[in-house]
């Protein structure tokens, strides 16, 4: 049997002030403050949105093909997206934030979708689960290169055992072996990081939701036409697994999921953030369970409490 794996508008968000505010800080927030907690929060909603993802692509890719789906799915949200920046009249962004916002497309609107789609075709959850598991610190150190973070050793540590843990469970779940589908996960991590980094470089100037709404939106002159050629090759059983997955693809990864996400990482920081992201793969394995009745190892619940230590150590950690 071929496995399958895990690739309403929100209330608008209020402009960051304290970034647009000359001369006042623009880095993350002070740890204990309220704005701070809201933060992690955000961050920790857009991490549960993006477990979901693989599940549904899954759900998805029963009725339509890999590049239909990535197509459609990337068109109608940003149907969502420009129907929030007309109704509140959005301005555009300035001139100089483009560049940024085109990063973030073709990182988190077209290359990860695409890749992670195209993967899931052969890969297992567990496979899968490695690029997601190594995402975090890959996050951490585009941040780093981009935007000159240093975070301490005591984070970097506690960032790579995290890792290594993740990566020893999908290795030992998959069985050690490696598939046709790495290429293709090995890209969506690099392009992913780097969109992450951007957008949430992007998210200390303007409001998050606007980052991926723009995104989106920059996306369409792409998305549309490529949808229509895409539907007219590959073809098409709607059920309701495969229009369910599709619109949580759709409204709730590519696009609520990335609103809270970006808004997340502008008050606590990339690279902590990023750090939240150690849970995902787990999350996403008892979301498989769940939605699409594979089964786990006792070794889920240990690796799941070494994850934890990690994130807590990582959060505490002072860059």
């Amino acid at each position: 049997m071929r496995a399958h794996n895990s690739a309403t508008a929100p209330t608008p968000i209020a402009v960051n002030r304290r970034a647009e505010t000359p001369g006042a800080p623009t880095g993350p927030l002070p740890a204990g403050s309220p704005t701070r907690r809201a933060g992690t929060l955000q961050a920790a909603l857009g991490v549960t949105a993006f477990s979901l993802t693989f599940p549904a692509t899954a759900w998805g890719l029963e009725g339509f093909g890999p590049w239909s789906l990535v197509a459609v799915r990337s068109v109608l949200a940003a149907v969502i997206a420009g129907g929030c920046l007309l109704a509140l009249r959005v301005p555009l962004p300035a001139r100089r934030h483009w560049a940024g916002l085109a990063v973030v497309a073709a990182g988190v609107v077209v290359g990860f979708p695409l890749l992670t789609t195209l993967a899931l075709r052969t890969s297992t959850t567990a496979h899968a689960a490695v690029v997601v598991g190594l995402l975090p610190l890959t996050t951490a150190l585009c941040s780093a290169l981009r935007m000159g973070t240093r975070p301490s050793r005591t984070f970097w540590a506690a960032a790579l055992v995290g890792a290594a843990a993740v990566l020893a469970f999908t290795v030992q779940q998959s069985g050690g072996a490696l598939t046709s589908a790495d290429a293709y996960l090995f890209g969506a991590l690099l392009v992913c990081a780097a969109g992450y980094t951007e957008g949430g470089r992007l998210a200390r100037i303007m409001p998050g939701w606007q980052v991926i709404a723009w995104a989106l939106v920059l996306c369409l002159p792409l998305t549309v036409p490529a949808a229509a050629l895409t539907l007219s090759y590959e073809p098409v059983r709607l059920t309701a697994h495969s229009v369910l997955g599709l619109l949580w693809v759709a409204a709730g990864s590519q696009f609520f999921g990335l609103v809270v996400w970006y808004r997340g990482m502008a008050a606590i920081g990339i690279p902590k953030a990023s750090q939240l992201q150690l849970a995902q793969p787990l999350l996403t394995l008892v979301w498989s369970v769940l939605l699409l009745g594979e089964q786990l190892t006792p070794a889920a619940p240990l690796t799941a409490a070494a994850v934890l230590v990690c994130i807590a150590v990582t959060q505490r950690a002072r860059g």
